[in-house]
């Protein structure tokens, strides 16, 4: 079997970007499948995509985005080598995803996880980013700079040795947490890679919250865990 790559995206209205992003992975020199996950989206995302050369899956309802990546790495573990995660807002950057598939191909490590640029804006991230650095250094004693990015690339077997991920906005941080807790390899690439940034308003303020409480939830059970 040769290496067959998969990249999938979890999806919730995206109807402003995720043409171009799939459009752009289109140019993929690795990849040979993109699979999207529409999560009940209300916009016009799935009907953007009818016509690409895709596998589109329909969710009914909003499950979140741990939800999709399950139900996504159901449809293809079986016959994928190496999975992909990209958020659907990536836009024309989505090819960047490259420099995370390159050292898996080439055995430099079993994970990696892209490493993005400093914001353009300021939308006072900083508190999530600092839960999830320390939330990963204290139960694996390494510090990972990007715990909280979605765009990562997998062997199948570090996939599989994870089972089902957790839901919620917690879902990257407990997967670092596990993966290098049993032995994997991760690699940060810097990736020229940007999407819809979260702005200092009242929307952006909640959506924060979330993260942080979800993370916070995400550690909490890891804590449980360690105790058994």
């Amino acid at each position: 079997m040769k290496e067959h790559i998969t990249v999938l995206i979890p999806a919730y209205n995206e109807e402003k970007r995720i043409k171009s992003t799939i459009d752009s992975l289109k140019n993929s020199i690795y990849i040979d499948q993109i699979v999207v996950i529409d999560d009940g989206s209300t916009d016009n995302t799935a009907s953007l995509l009818k016509n690409e050369p895709i596998l589109l899956y329909r969710l009914e309802k909003n499950s979140g985005k741990g939800y999709a990546m399950n139900y996504g790495l159901e449809k293809v573990m079986d016959n994928s080598k190496i999975i992909c995660f990209l958020d659907g807002d990536i836009g024309h950057t989505s090819i960047e995803l490259d420099k995370l598939i390159k050292p898996l191909v080439e055995n430099e490590a079993d994970c990696t996880i892209g490493k993005f640029p400093s914001p353009k804006k300021k939308g006072g991230v900083g508190l999530v980013k600092k839960l999830a650095k320390e939330g990963v250094k204290f139960y694996t004693g390494q510090e990972i700079y990007s715990a909280l990015s979605g765009q990562r690339a997998f062997k199948r077997e570090v996939l599989k040795d994870l089972g089902k991920m957790e839901f919620g906005y917690g879902v990257e941080v407990g997967m670092t947490i596990d993966i290098l807790n049993k032995g994997y390899r991760i690699k940060e690439i810097p990736v020229n890679m940007s999407h819809r940034e979260t702005g200092r308003d009242l929307r952006g303020f909640i959506h924060r919250g979330k993260q942080f409480l979800h993370i916070l939830y995400v550690l909490g059970k890891r804590r449980g865990d360690r105790k058994c």
